[in-house]
């Protein structure tokens, strides 16, 4: 199966337009029908109904295992070339927006108080995004974070050879307008709330899908819908009313306008965790074994 023709087969049905899958690969239109046409005589069935465009049975199998099958070729390409592309004074960190907190910052200042010359980049993304990024080899390490059992891996995709470690664990808090009657609880169960309007901020909060999935229902459908990584806008969203969100506590606590609840049932933790490919860059490797350590004492 020919990469090139899954990526376009992905960017079709990612756009639901032809034209703008052949826009954002730049491409022209008639390239990637020949592309979606070279893929479904490959594979013998057809992939893609044209009006509307959407996926068809078959479709929608491929497209399950596209992503991760896109995701380990990006993962080989960028493990190759790290070893002929060696950058000691250079770290480019990825991270989702609630995982950049206190841990993550602290480690960076200590390594940087021993690498003087170091130049850092740090990108805040969705988790999707900075696992891609690690993988494709456009991030040095990436921090991820989610809602886990204690001492509980959160769940990830098929990352290839790379390493997972475990940063931090913090309380788990629901984000109440300051009105709600809610507000001036001690701690929250969140299977009471499963009923409640929530925001659906997947790259910010903790998905909702998530909260479905540790708490055995089907509740925690979305009020609003949040896209991006702007934390100040989605509690400036829960502080208005909008819904509810899950964040680490220490994270909800500063952001205005809203009371910050620790979650007590299910036993649930924010958890970080850093993921790096297993032949990381020096600086990586330096802060991955200060993440590690810090994990270590706090245990």
């Amino acid at each position: 199966m020919d990469p090139h023709l899954l990526r376009t087969f992905v960017a079709v049905l990612d756009h639901r337009s032809f034209s703008g899958a052949a826009a954002s690969l730049g491409y022209t239109q008639s390239a990637v029908s020949q592309h979606i046409a070279a893929l479904e005589a490959d594979l013998g069935s057809r992939l893609v109904e044209r009006r509307p465009v959407a996926p068809t049975p078959a479709g929608a199998r491929l497209l399950e295992h596209a992503p991760a099958l896109l995701l380990r070729l990006d993962a080989a390409r960028a493990d190759i070339a790290r070893l002929h592309q060696a950058r000691p004074t250079h770290l480019t960190l990825a991270s989702s927006p609630a995982a950049l907190g206190p841990t993550v910052a602290r480690a960076l200042a200590e390594l940087r108080a021993t690498a003087h010359a170091l130049d850092v980049e740090v990108r805040v993304l969705g988790r999707e995004a900075v696992l891609s990024d690690v993988v494709g080899g456009r991030a040095d390490l990436g921090f991820v974070d989610g809602a886990a059992a204690p001492s509980d891996p959160l769940p990830m995709p098929d990352l290839g050879p790379t390493t997972t470690l475990a940063a931090a664990e913090e309380t788990l808090a629901v984000l109440f307008p300051l009105g709600h009657p809610l507000a001036g609880r001690r701690a929250v169960r969140l299977t009471d709330l499963a009923q409640a309007q929530w925001i659906d901020a997947p790259d910010t909060a903790v998905p909702l899908d998530r909260l479905r999935t540790v708490c055995r229902t089907d509740g925690f459908r979305p009020w609003i819908r949040h896209r991006g990584t702007d934390l100040h806008g989605l509690a400036a969203l829960a502080a208005a009313g909008h819904g509810l969100a899950a964040l680490p506590l220490p994270v909800a606590a500063v952001l205005p306008g809203i009371a910050a609840v620790p979650v007590s049932e299910p036993r649930l933790v924010h958890r970080i965790e850093l993921v790096h490919p297993v032949n990381p860059t020096a600086p990586a490797r330096q802060l991955a074994d200060l993440i590690a350590g810090r994990a270590g004492a706090d245990a």
